[in-house]
């Protein structure tokens, strides 16, 4: 178990695109000495882990990887990216697209030094959900900027065939009950109510960053329609078929919960694993999570934290069970 760093505190950055368009990100750092040593080793025969860039899933925020932020900032150095309309990112008009999403993420990765583009390492790229999908897109469009890459909870769906090509219909779902959105104190023991037991001043703050407060005293979403339509039309546009092909880099496929036997959607959901794990690809390793929800990094931080640290380290050239 990799120890959480309680008193960290990321600094809070922006990055500029060619369009003046900024996209924003928590830099955590990394290890003081830079280079972690290995269990096993001697001290002082560390090895340089790669660089770990963390994607949130939609109408979340970069605060939502702070639990496995913490832990693996002691491996390596850490950032997390607000996805373009999200959080303290600019909300454009356009660039929802896949291909400018990708773009978004690897201006990032080069304002950082990391990537061929800025003659750097190439990263472990890790999303939740809809920000497994865009990872993806990046290791398609640059494979030699990306390491390894971990999909938790999302990444091998093609969402569009099962939920319809209508994004209109998705938002619609999406949409909070008024109840929810009355007053931060409702917002926030709502957030809460999923699971009390892992409640804290972390998950607080990742709640409080996706909406805000009007004089009124009611919340509103900080992902504006427009962003968040745009951003599901990615979503449903997604192939993973098409774009799984070209990742050449090592997976993780972190999965959240069992299928009951008698949930329809969940054994579609299988059946999409399986025709992915089918695909050409780098070497792939499987993890079910059971019992826990989609949240992966609320729910089982420690357990997803030592499964990317087995990542960095397979992607760094270091025997994985030495976590």
């Amino acid at each position: 178990m990799i120890a959480p760093d309680v008193s960290a505190e990321p600094d809070s950055l922006v990055v500029p695109m060619d369009t003046g368009d900024r996209i924003h990100y928590l830099d955590w750092g990394g290890p003081v000495d830079a280079v972690p040593d290995v269990p096993g080793e001697p001290p002082g025969r560390g090895v340089s882990l790669p660089p770990l860039l963390l994607l949130h899933g939609i109408g979340e925020t970069a605060w939502s990887w702070a639990p496995v932020a913490r832990r693996l900032r002691r491996l390596t150095h850490v950032l997390a990216v607000d996805l373009r309309g999200h959080g303290l990112s600019d909300a454009p008009a356009g660039g929802y697209e896949l291909p400018s999403l990708a773009m978004d993420v690897l201006t990032v990765m080069v304002a950082n030094g990391w990537a061929p583009d800025a003659s750097g390492p190439p990263a472990v790229l890790a999303g939740r959900g809809f920000g497994a999908g865009v990872a993806v897109a990046v290791a398609a469009e640059r494979p030699g900027a990306v390491a390894g890459l971990a999909l938790v909870d999302g990444g091998w769906e093609d969402v569009g065939r099962n939920a319809g090509d209508d994004p209109e219909q998705v938002v619609k779902g999406l949409a909070e009950p008024p109840e929810v959105l009355r007053s931060m104190e409702a917002w926030l023991g709502d957030r809460r109510g999923f699971d009390p037991a892992s409640w804290d001043a972390d998950q607080e703050r990742a709640a409080r960053a996706q909406v805000e407060q009007k004089h009124a005293g009611h919340v509103v979403p900080v992902l504006r329609r427009h962003a968040l339509l745009g951003t599901v039309s990615a979503m449903l546009a997604y192939r993973p078929d098409e774009l799984l092909p070209l990742v050449s880099a090592p997976v993780l496929v972190a999965i959240a919960g069992v299928p009951a036997p008698d949930d329809e959607s969940a054994r579609d959901r299988e059946l999409e694993l399986a025709d992915a794990l089918r695909l050409p690809r780098g070497p792939v390793r499987l993890v079910r999570f059971p019992g826990a929800g989609h949240n992966l990094m609320r729910y089982v931080p420690d357990a997803l934290a030592a499964e990317l640290a087995g990542l960095l380290r397979l992607a760094g050239g270091v025997d994985p069970r030495r976590t």
